[in-house]
């Protein structure tokens, strides 16, 4: 079950870097929930799609350096990854958007069921995006 926890959570960042949305929700679990950094829990695929709508018109990302971990009983799993951005549309109480670009660290935790993701949280360092994109 491992390598099939690996596969999914591989799949949904393939997809990630693709900016196939479609194929992101294709990874998730109908009882899905997305906890995003320092924000509030969104419940379900829509909410995800409509996030991931404002992210993909607000950021431009690519992650590299992807590192997968999972657990035995393939329910659990981690990443961690190198975002590469650039903001593009300046998000609501941010600092104001002139295409600048952004490298930051950054992880997630997921849990799965019945071998799609159920629940994805992410961090990053806030202070250190708003450092580089405010320089």
């Amino acid at each position: 079950m491992t390598l099939a926890a690996r596969q999914i959570l591989q799949s949904y960042y393939d997809a990630f870097n693709a900016g196939d949305v479609a194929a992101m929700s294709d990874c998730l679990h109908e009882d899905f929930i997305h906890y995003a950094n320092e924000g509030d829990a969104r419940p379900g695929k829509q909410a995800f799609a409509e996030f991931s709508a404002h992210m993909s018109e607000t950021y431009k990302e690519n992650l590299t350096d992807m590192v997968i971990f999972t657990d035995e009983s393939g329910t659990r799993g981690a990443a961690e990854f190198t975002v590469n951005g650039t903001y593009l549309k300046t998000d609501p109480g941010l600092p104001e958007a002139r295409c600048q670009t952004y490298r930051l660290p950054a992880g997630a935790f997921f849990t799965l069921k019945d071998g799609l993701i159920s629940r994805v949280t992410t961090y990053y360092n806030l202070q250190d995006w708003m450092a580089q994109v405010s320089a």
